[in-house]
């Protein structure tokens, strides 16, 4: 989808009138979600500070390429601007799926 997106010439303003890294930083939070469940799934253990890294830096590692990739398609530009968005985004994203994950973890170790 992250790719489809970037190929897209004039990609369409968001609703409101709100900036593209507003945008950027929304799907780089729901990408490095994706990222951690799979590296914790594949692990098949919990939520480590290695796991989260790894999602950050895999999240992250793709932004910079999907920004490269940008810099081919007629009409776009590579910005560090939104390869800094997507790294908020990934953080952010990471950071809450953790914290759910303490959170639902605590409410089933209480029931």
């Amino acid at each position: 989808m992250i790719y489809a997106a970037s190929s897209v010439e004039r990609p369409p303003s968001l609703p409101g009138g709100l900036p593209d890294v507003v945008a950027h930083a929304g799907v780089y939070a729901v990408l490095s979600m994706l990222v951690l469940r799979g590296v914790v799934l594949a692990r098949g253990a919990g939520i480590t500070v290695a796991a989260a890294a790894a999602a950050v830096i895999l999240a992250i590692g793709y932004g910079v390429t999907d920004e490269w990739h940008q810099s081919f398609v007629a009409g776009r530009t590579a910005e560090v601007r939104d390869v800094a968005a997507d790294a908020v985004g990934a953080l952010a994203g990471t950071g809450l799926a953790w914290a759910c994950a303490i959170v639902l973890g605590r409410r089933a170790a209480s029931k």
